[in-house]
């Protein structure tokens, strides 16, 4: 008999969906994504985390995805959407901190959200706004640049 994994996707909500916050703009995905921040590591070490949206923009949850060094992390396309196919996500919103205090998107920044854009419409997952944090504010690439 051959012998094969078995694989269970969950996810566990503790919020009742009246009590969802609901995501209009920038600022409110800034809003939820810093007060779910830890503000000791915001100067410190570059962290990556995803917003998780249903289809009427409440969320579903936060999932951090990576922690790095001080000039980046990793992102790993095949984690960031089993967390976004595990809560049945509508739409994402990806963050992540520069420990510099520059609230100016790199070239890796626009790249990667290009390619989650791409890869999110293969598998109806909106790539709505990808934040950029740091402790003086923030900076939204759907709000400044066209992808």
């Amino acid at each position: 008999m051959l012998k094969v994994a078995e694989i269970e996707l969950i996810y566990r909500s503790k919020v009742k969906a009246s009590d969802r916050v609901k995501v209009c703009c920038s600022s409110d995905a800034y809003n939820v994504f810093k007060q779910y921040w830890n503000k000791d590591n915001l100067e410190l070490l570059e962290e990556f985390k995803i917003l998780l949206l249903n289809r009427a923009n409440k969320c579903l949850g936060i999932y951090d995805m990576s922690r790095g060094g001080v000039a980046g992390t990793v992102v790993d396309p095949k984690l960031l959407f089993t967390s976004a196919l595990r809560a049945a996500a509508s739409g994402i919103i990806m963050c992540h901190n520069h420990p510099s205090g520059s609230l100016t998107a790199s070239r890796q920044d626009i790249q990667l959200t290009k390619k989650m854009k791409a890869a999110g419409l293969l598998l109806d997952i909106n790539l709505l706004d990808h934040i950029i944090i740091t402790s003086e504010g923030y900076y939204s690439l759907a709000d400044n640049f066209d992808f």
